[in-house]
């Protein structure tokens, strides 16, 4: 296991990791990851994390921390509650010295809320924003590619609209030759140590996003397995990113 000092860290290697909790964001940085887009609840594509998260990410972490602004799991259109609710964490974000923050709006019709994102991105200020897989749900993915480089977005996450970034490869490479250096388009979705070469050589991206996790055993002794917390089928065990899994990562496109 590379160390947090290892040389592997400088090699650029682009290897963002989706952590779902200080834990994971640790075992990113141990894997030799840029930076964490930092998040809970993955089961509904990750929602904005606790003010604690994000606080012990940035004081006792050297990689960078993005946290992501989105309320709900769900859709991407958001009720003026819940764009206020989004602001106020884009202030925090700033307030705790984020590298960063990612988030995602649309309107009802399946195009960019680019009048809200542009209230986001203003408000972020000088912070930048990321957008994250709420532009693969848009009606047209060049169109929403020109809207978000208009408005100032660094980034762009997408599995090319597809299931996930493999079967969306071409269509990512289309993207990355629009973009044309003006936006950053990473690949994201389903990208693991056996496929991201691939992804690699058939995208031409150079930054990939992945949780790289693996299932963690609960250390409870006792079990009712009668109750239910929740609809996971297993709730004596959780997922955690795998500091090895994001090595191999590294290792991988170090070598490609």
């Amino acid at each position: 296991m590379q160390g947090e000092h290892s040389p592997l860290n400088n090699i650029g290697a682009g290897i963002e990791i989706c952590a779902n909790s200080y834990a994971s964001a640790k075992e990113a940085q141990k894997g030799g990851a840029i930076r964490v887009e930092l998040c809970e609840n993955m089961a509904e594509g990750g929602t904005t994390p606790s003010y604690a998260q994000i606080l012990l990410c940035k004081k006792n972490l050297n990689l960078q921390v993005w946290p992501i602004i989105r309320p709900r799991g769900g859709d991407f259109l958001y009720s003026d509650d819940e764009f206020e609710i989004m602001k106020q964490d884009i202030i925090l974000c700033k307030e705790l010295n984020c590298e960063g923050a990612v988030t995602g709006l649309l309107l009802a019709n399946g195009k960019i809320d680019k009048e809200r994102c542009a209230i986001l991105l203003d408000l972020a200020k000088p912070m930048p924003l990321a957008f994250h897989r709420a532009f693969d749900m848009s009606d047209n993915l060049q169109e929403a590619l020109e809207d978000l480089i208009q408005l100032g977005f660094l980034r762009v996450l997408t599995s090319g609209g597809a299931e996930n970034a493999l079967s969306g490869a071409q269509v990512i490479n289309t993207l990355v030759k629009q973009a044309n250096d003006r936006i950053e388009i990473m690949p994201g979705a389903g990208i693991n140590p056996q496929n991201i070469v691939a992804i690699k050589r058939q995208t031409n991206a150079s930054v990939f996003h992945s949780s790289a996790r693996k299932k963690v055993a609960s250390k409870m002794e006792y079990r009712n397995v009668t109750s239910k917390m929740g609809k996971v089928e297993d709730e004596y065990q959780y997922e955690q990113t795998s500091a090895e899994l994001v090595e191999q990562m590294v290792l991988n496109l170090a070598s490609s």
